[in-house]
């Protein structure tokens, strides 16, 4: 079983310092692969926001939340080698996650060694480190991050925090992501699978496993790498998903896509109600279809697709 020891750091050692149309409704297609003129949906079928960093509606929900006070989370797992892009993830998240708002960053590591010396913060930005032991590799990691974020987010989290958002610890951020993505529960659209119609979504379809969305099913494909919301929405979908990758490994069953098909099942059943256009998670592939404004980026999977290419990044 996993462990986890929760530590701050003390203050005293935080060093301060301040396009193309996507598939609007289920089964569409977008018509071209590369960008358009148009403007693109800012409504799911099911009346959600489906947000554009820069359109009016961020702009005004920007606007909003200045008034308001509320304290964010960051989530992330960083064990064994992923605690190489660890550094490099808070820098960017210091520039460009919420700049000079209340923020959290929960970090879930075998290494707490990496905070030696450690990160400059900005004022009322803190570093939540948690201790996780008896992990031994990513295939272990994918079935127990769930369960991991959902202890995390019942112990400690949902009692200093407003929101909270799960990120994979291999991405950067490039660009402003600001208060336009906060809501009840939120999802990001999988730059790769966006303009697909529902049937040709990479769902989980083996009947055996509790991931299984039917053919019949399903509106948008959702990545893992970023999604977030109400500290008890996110306790609640950690929870569920947990279980059901529990129940599967009991079975002998496990999902194609890991945690993302478990995900993409519990927001099957419940739409989340504000949808990040894939400006929130993109990455260099010939799959993925131009976005207006990079923001965030796997560089995980980017690495992944570059291999594919025979190309190489300084990052992979």
């Amino acid at each position: 079983m996993a462990l986890l020891q929760t530590f701050r750091l003390p203050p005293d050692l935080l060093r301060l310092r301040r396009p193309v149309p996507i598939r609007a409704a289920s089964g569409s297609h977008a018509s071209e692969r590369g960008p358009s003129h148009s403007q693109p949906p800012t409504r799911t079928s099911w009346g959600a926001p489906l947000v554009w960093g820069d359109n009016k509606a961020s702009l005004r929900q920007r606007a909003e939340f200045e008034q308001r006070s509320f304290r964010v989370g960051l989530m992330v797992l960083a064990v064994g080698r992923y605690t190489h892009y660890l550094s490099h993830f808070l820098q960017t998240a210091e520039k460009h996650f919420l700049p000079g708002m209340p923020v959290s960053y929960y970090v879930l590591t075998d290494n707490p060694n990496k905070f030696d010396p450690p990160p400059e913060l900005g004022e009322d930005r803190e570093l939540r480190v948690v201790l996780v032991t008896e992990i031994p590799g990513w295939g272990h990691l994918a079935r127990r991050r769930m369960d991991l974020l959902a202890s995390t987010i019942d112990n400690q989290a949902q009692q200093e925090v407003d929101y909270v958002f799960c990120a994979d610890v291999d991405q950067e951020f490039v660009n402003l992501v600001g208060t336009e993505i906060l809501g009840t529960l939120v999802a990001t659209l999988h730059p790769e699978y966006y303009s697909m119609p529902a049937t040709a979504l990479p769902y989980e379809r083996s009947s055996d496993s509790r991931a299984c969305v039917l053919d019949e099913e399903g509106d948008y494909y959702y990545t893992s790498e970023f999604y977030g919301g109400l500290c008890s929405e996110m306790l609640a979908l950690t929870k569920l998903c947990s279980q059901l990758i529990l129940q599967d490994r009991a079975m002998g069953v496990e999902a194609k896509h890991l945690e993302e098909s478990y995900l993409n099942r519990y927001l099957v059943d419940k739409r989340p109600t504000c949808v990040l256009s894939p400006e929130y998670s993109w990455w260099d592939s010939p799959a993925a279809l131009r976005v207006p404004h990079k923001r965030v980026i796997s560089l995980g999977r980017q690495c992944a697709s570059l291999r594919n290419q025979g190309k190489s990044s300084m990052y992979c």
